[in-house]
């Protein structure tokens, strides 16, 4: 519940306001339960008992990176379905990367987190409760969310939106959405209905091709939009917004990393503004892709900038802990 709702709900059980607000900042600390607040009178705290559910995920696994301190959780929901959620540490603060559904319906061909399908979405408590538990188990705030786990946080628009609010309110985890980015696979009616929010986070699209024959190759949903409707859609987004698009780049040894393929992306990109963030692509061993060389990653993100398109290479943090979205998960379900 947002505060306001809480607050209305409050009044119907003629408590004042101050309750409500009370009730809001001891969620936002990661209380579990009401008897865990204390300064709330024993009766009301029973009272709410009654009225209210209060679920909280519940730890399966933790893996701890011992090259960077990466952190990888498995958490188990309310329903005895997991999801998977990775602490990640950087100088400027501690970054939390959620899931938004149970599995994922976009099928894309080099993703763990898409094998079995989509489950279900994710409600925005679970969402939240991820970056919760995750700050705690972990000892440390959290000052930034990606929601680049598993699912595509735009088919789960509602929830995803509502997630945002509680996460960025004051009174509660306080996480300003310039320290929020979220991915999408590329839902161009999602991309049009975002921008009309104004929100000030930052929007990753995972393109992974820059034509349509090596897109529809390892994405499905590029047979419902195409390469040139989604950079239409991210023009858009940018002229609404004024928020620079992140193109996020898996590289595929003999897929999509050759010459032309860096030729034609600076082609579609140059004079944009856009930034293109160069993923080497961790092996997932029911997928049988591998990642690119070293060498051909280094090659196609010097054909970028030559070129004139502003291009980096993702650090790689948690290789020693199976940290990309889904794997966890996936060898979880193995042993049902």
């Amino acid at each position: 519940m947002t505060p306001g709702e809480l607050g209305e709900a409050f009044r119907a059980m003629d408590l004042p306001g101050y309750r409500a607000e009370q009730v809001f900042r001891w969620l936002g600390r990661g209380a579990a339960g009401f008897e865990e607040m204390s300064d709330l009178p024993k009766a009301l705290r029973a009272r709410l008992e009654e009225r209210f559910d209060l679920p909280a995920l519940s730890m399966i696994r933790r893996q701890v990176s011992a090259k960077d301190g990466t952190e990888k959780f498995l958490w188990r929901l309310p329903d005895g379905e997991s999801v998977e959620t990775v602490l990640m540490r950087y100088k400027h603060g501690n970054t939390v990367c959620i899931s938004s559904q149970v599995g994922c319906r976009m099928g894309c061909a080099f993703c763990a987190s898409t094998i079995g399908g989509k489950v279900r979405d994710l409600s925005a408590s679970e969402m939240l409760d991820e970056v919760i538990r995750t700050g705690l188990a972990a000892g440390t705030a959290v000052t930034g969310v990606v929601l680049m786990g598993i699912g595509e946080p735009l088919d789960n628009f509602d929830n995803v939106m509502r997630f945002l609010a509680l996460v960025n309110d004051p009174a509660g985890a306080n996480i300003g959405m310039r320290h929020i980015s979220l991915s999408t696979c590329g839902l161009v009616e999602a991309i049009d209905k975002l921008a009309q929010l104004h929100l000030q986070l930052t929007l990753s699209v995972s393109l992974h091709a820059p034509d349509d024959e090596t897109r529809s190759k390892l994405m499905p949903v590029n047979a419902r939009y195409g390469v040139d409707e989604l950079y239409e859609a991210c023009r858009r987004y940018f002229a609404v917004t004024g928020r620079r698009i992140s193109f996020e780049y898996a590289m595929v040894r003999d897929v999509n990393d050759s010459p032309w393929h860096a030729r034609e992306l600076v082609r579609r990109l140059r004079g944009t503004g856009s930034h293109v963030n160069l993923i080497r692509l961790n092996y997932v061993s029911e997928r049988g892709l591998a990642p690119s060389s070293e060498e051909t990653v280094r090659s196609f993100a010097k054909a970028l900038t030559d070129g004139g398109v502003t291009a980096t290479i993702r650090r790689r943090l948690g290789s020693d802990i199976d940290a990309a979205c889904g794997q966890l998960r996936r060898g979880e379900m193995r042993k049902v």
